[in-house]
């Protein structure tokens, strides 16, 4: 039976006076940090569009569906588990020119991104959830930071609708009729909801136990949707629930409307397999 881990990977003190040597060539004028709540609507300079940099492209992505223009992402897309990532000084300089910085706080090296960003930065938080329902209020929250209300109300639009195709989709795919039974980490409930599936039981993110892989079993599920971010392989080889990998992180493109795609069709394809 599997083993669910996640490492968390804290970033090292050089790091920390590395990074501290490096803001202090780029940042003229050093004051205290502002946060979201010193954000006002408007984090425009110049009444240019605001500067948004986001420490992975998931909070990227937000802030594209918000209306952000100018968005800055510090660790690649092509990392497997984000939160492993060491950013480096070079990685951070840009947030000291930042308008707004996004960051998670389950992400160890949000207190250098902090301590990155500036007098003129401001900080805001970022809940990281792919549901549908809480996508589309952290998409307007952040759209009345940047002052492009009007912009996320529009892709908000579009992503309803597009939520909805794919959902009737994915319903006329259940095997039998009827929607499957499914047991899902925590970071991929979102996709079993898209699906309309009826969620059995959730693991993760910590190390499951024998006792709770016994018991999701027990539950017989039909798939188990896992987060491809933390996954260290079969959750249940002896169950016969087929697995599904799932993806949470946007691309290089920073499209979340992406994620939700790519997500219905892995699902329809283990569904019609």
């Amino acid at each position: 039976m599997a083993r669910i881990r996640v490492r968390i990977t804290r970033v090292p003190s050089v790091l920390a006076l590395s990074l501290s040597t490096a803001l202090a060539l780029t940042v003229t004028g050093c004051g205290a940090d502002k946060t979201e709540s010193d954000a006002g609507t408007s984090g425009k300079k110049n009444d240019d569009a605001p500067v948004v940099v986001a420490t992975t492209s998931w909070e990227g992505a937000f802030a594209k569906a918000a209306g952000a223009k100018d968005v800055k992402v510090i660790v690649p897309s092509s990392a497997q588990h984000a939160p492993d990532y060491d950013p480096k000084p070079s990685d951070l300089t840009a947030v000291a020119g930042a308008d707004f910085v996004l960051y998670a706080p389950f992400e160890p090296y949000a207190e250098k991104i902090k301590e990155a960003a500036g007098s003129d930065a401001k900080l805001v938080e970022v809940d990281l959830d792919n549901d549908a329902d809480k996508v589309s209020a952290e998409v307007a929250r952040l759209g009345k930071l940047f002052g492009t209300g009007d912009a996320a109300a529009r892709w908000d639009t579009s992503f309803k609708s597009e939520y909805g195709t794919l959902q009737k989709e994915l319903k006329v795919a259940w095997p039998g009729g009827k929607a499957p039974a499914v047991v899902a980490q925590v970071f991929s409930v979102w996709s079993a909801k898209l699906a309309g599936a009826e969620v059995s039981g959730t693991y993760g993110p910590e190390a499951v136990t024998a006792k709770q892989l016994s018991d999701l079993a027990k539950k017989k599920p039909a798939y188990v949707f896992d987060n491809v971010h933390m996954t260290t392989g079969e959750v249940l080889p002896d169950s016969g629930a087929k697995q599904v990998e799932i993806v949470n992180y946007p691309g290089r493109d920073l499209d979340l409307l992406t994620v939700y795609k790519n997500a219905a069709e892995t699902i329809e394809k283990a569904m019609t397999a």
